[in-house]
């Protein structure tokens, strides 16, 4: 019995059409069938947010969904912020702040931001540590990442 699945998701704006294996997780379809290795899987239970990619603009754990579940869907990942030649703003202020120390969670923290200060362009600090806080880091202690969020808006 054949149970794949052809699926048609748009990724940083190219179009894929793929056959996939229904329990496919989406993360790993980003990783190992797009070669998107910057999508990170840290504790594949949704609760470290390193896997967070943007699902038609809003931020999702792309390992607590399946790829079947994209189909027909825009999928953003932090690929498609910035350039070593041309940082993201966002990603340009977690530099400056020193909001990056291994930066295994950053993708996640980025990828949650963006559309936080999208929506709100002037945060306060209890706005953005509640916007983080689906995102767990282990080595900034958080205040550097708040800095960069605030460095971010500023320049907006």
């Amino acid at each position: 019995m054949n149970n794949l699945h052809t699926i048609t998701v748009t990724v940083n704006d190219t179009p894929y059409e793929r056959t996939v294996e229904p329990r496919l997780l989406l993360s790993d379809f980003l990783r190992h069938d797009l070669g998107l290795t910057g999508t990170h899987v840290g504790c594949e239970h949704g609760v470290c947010g390193a896997c967070t990619v943007l699902f038609d603009g809003e931020p999702v754990r792309s390992c607590l969904m399946f790829a079947v579940q994209a189909n027909g869907h825009k999928i953003t990942t932090v690929e498609a912020l910035g350039t070593p030649d041309n940082l993201h703003p966002l990603q340009e202020a977690f530099w400056e702040s020193h909001a990056v120390q291994c930066g295994f969670c950053t993708p996640g923290f980025l990828m949650s931001l963006v559309p936080f200060l999208e929506q709100n362009p002037d945060p306060t600090e209890e706005e953005i540590r509640e916007a983080i806080s689906g995102n767990l880091c282990r080595c900034t202690g958080y205040q550097h990442i708040v800095d960069a969020v605030k460095l971010a808006a500023k320049r907006k």
